[in-house]
């Protein structure tokens, strides 16, 4: 009698396992060329010195993990062509506009960032209080 809980209890673990991982993507999304292309611009530039990825970066700018589905892409390309106050304008030319476009894209489909709303300074440090 008790090995039939037992057994009965193996089997049902063994289908929920097996369920999860057949109805689990673990395929990962392939950056394309343009997004490649993106990613050393995001490199030359030094963006990671003030904006986050996945809340790892800088603190001065907003993390952009996922800007291009809370924002809409013509904003973040704007920005990106033209800059804003704290943000200076690269000088970035339509290309490269597009492939950092397509790089941030296809980092918002790799998942979701959770922005902390911690308090900080625009220097960069935590304000503590």
């Amino acid at each position: 009698m008790f090995l039939r809980y037992w057994l009965l209890l193996f089997i049902i673990f063994v289908s929920y396992t097996l369920f999860l991982f057949r109805h689990c993507d673990t395929k990962p999304i392939p950056p394309t060329q343009s997004a490649m292309k993106g990613a050393s611009i995001w490199r030359e530039k030094n963006c990671q010195s003030c904006h986050q990825l996945y809340g790892l970066g800088g603190y001065m700018g907003p993390d952009l993990t996922n800007i291009i589905s809370s924002k809409a892409e013509n904003n973040a390309r704007t920005f990106i062509k033209y800059g804003t106050g704290k943000m200076p304008n690269l000088h970035l030319n339509d290309e490269e506009v597009d492939n950092l476009v397509a790089y941030l894209s296809w980092i918002d489909k790799t998942g979701k960032s959770e922005v902390n709303d911690s308090n900080i300074h625009w220097t960069g440090s935590y304000i503590i209080k």
